[in-house]
């Protein structure tokens, strides 16, 4: 999963109406998807809307270390 993908599941995380926070959130501990993600930054610098991704996958990180404690 690149990081369009994981911006759009951190979307549906943080609006607080989702439901399955808790699924989203196991579907995405995979090592291929979220921690793939080593903040480099390379997609914010093409993103050809401006959007901040790593923000995004920071911010579900940090649910998950939450999650896990």
């Amino acid at each position: 999963m690149g990081p369009a993908g994981l911006l759009q599941a951190y979307r549906f995380i943080a609006d607080s109406r989702d439901e399955a926070t808790g699924e989203r959130l196991d579907n995405l501990e995979d090592p291929y998807r979220l921690f793939r993600c080593h903040t480099i930054m390379n997609c914010v610098d093409v993103c050809p809307k401006g959007l901040n991704p790593t923000k995004a996958i920071g911010k579900i990180k940090e649910l998950m270390v939450r999650r896990a404690v």
